[in-house]
């Protein structure tokens, strides 16, 4: 047991040094060990104070050597990283600096669960996405993303009135479904080249990236209804006036078929059928005159409800596209076809599962219709 004093001023001056500069919480918690100690407190002592094992305390003060504080670190550690060769970990580095297209991938960035499951086909190292994180922060590397906001472009009062106006209808349509049926509706785009400003840099610069999106792009127009969360959401080659309007009676359809399997008449279903209010935003084709007026004509009970400018946050739908890429951008798929085949499963079969009250980040405003 070494005893009061045992350090010299260097060694002390070295470890009240590595104690501000280190950022990992053990390191910190041997380092005051051995302070403590040099300070005359017992075992039991230091034991209570850092809330420590006492086995823990009398292994570290024995075999933690103030002059080389590599000591310091926990050999068991290791079994961590025992897996990541050198070869491994030359080849991340040399995988994080390439662009997933290089590689013949069409996903457009890297994550660290897409780096472990490749890092596992080429080496046969099976490490988790965690552990390839730890790696990458240890070379340097941090995951950026760039914030922005759409509050300058918003117009306060509008949205207020929209907002009030809007609970309004929620509040009934949760009460009366049979009456009115609210549905969040919006298009989106699903790429394996989706561009992100959030990618794997090094420290203190970032990458440039290309505007190039067209290639295994899948295009989805759809909504989710408010009371009971049901999602319809339809493949389409574009957003324009005319699938807009395709995917309407589409969906006008799917109401009417409900509407009809509780026992109403389908005849009756323009006069006595649900109001679908629907919640959108305001793309020029959604506006076009000859679209509006073969709404009012064909579709009498559908009602076009447009958001204030620039307010995807009050879009619920937003949220099942924003959830459906974050899955997406986790997996490491190679064609087009998988893509639409997972999205088909996870907007029309409901595989994913939403968490509905979360927030949804860059989106202007961290707020959500709820």
């Amino acid at each position: 047991m070494p005893a009061k004093g045992f350090l010299t001023q260097s060694q002390k001056d070295n470890l009240q040094k590595a104690l501000k500069e280190s950022e990992r919480s053990q390191i910190i918690q041997r380092i005051l060990m051995l302070l403590l100690m040099n300070d005359g407190k017992t075992y039991q002592e230091i034991s209570e104070f850092l809330g420590c094992s006492y086995r823990s305390i009398a292994y570290w003060c024995v075999h933690g050597d103030p002059d080389n504080l590599e000591s310091l670190k926990d050999g068991r550690e290791k079994g961590n990283y025992h897996k990541a060769t050198n070869e491994y970990i030359e080849l991340l580095m040399g995988i994080i600096e390439k662009e997933p297209s290089e590689l013949g991938y069409e996903f457009g960035r890297w994550t660290t669960a897409r780096l472990a499951i490749y890092l596992e086909e080429k080496t046969g190292i099976k490490l988790s996405s965690e552990q390839v994180r730890r790696i990458l922060k240890q070379k340097k590397y941090a995951y950026l993303w760039a914030k922005y906001s759409l509050e300058d472009k918003q117009n306060p009062t509008k949205r207020e009135t929209f907002k009030e106006q809007l609970q309004g209808y929620l509040e009934v349509s949760k009460r009366c479904p049979e009456k009115l049926q609210v549905w969040f509706w919006d298009e989106s785009g699903f790429s394996l080249r989706v561009i992100r400003r959030k990618n794997w840099s090094k420290k203190g610069s970032s990458k440039k990236v290309t505007g190039k999106r067209s290639r295994g792009r899948v295009n989805v127009m759809g909504g989710v209804r408010f009371h009971d969360r049901k999602r319809m959401c339809y493949f389409i080659d574009k957003g324009n006036g005319e699938s807009f309007y395709e995917q309407l009676v589409k969906l006008n359809d799917f109401v009417k078929k409900e509407w009809i399997s509780v026992g109403n008449m389908e005849f009756n279903f323009s006069d006595n059928g649900p109001l679908i209010l629907i919640i959108l935003d305001n793309a020029s084709y959604h506006k076009k005159k000859i679209i509006i007026e073969a709404i009012e004509k064909q579709l009498p009970n559908i009602q076009l409800y447009f958001l204030p400018a620039y307010s995807p946050d009050m879009n619920l739908v937003e949220l099942v596209w924003h959830s459906v890429k974050e899955y997406i951008a986790h997996k490491l798929l190679k064609s087009v076809e998988e893509l639409r085949n997972l999205l088909a499963r996870l907007l029309n079969q409901e595989e994913l599962i939403i968490k509905w009250q979360r927030k949804i980040k860059n989106k202007g405003n961290a707020a959500i219709a709820s």
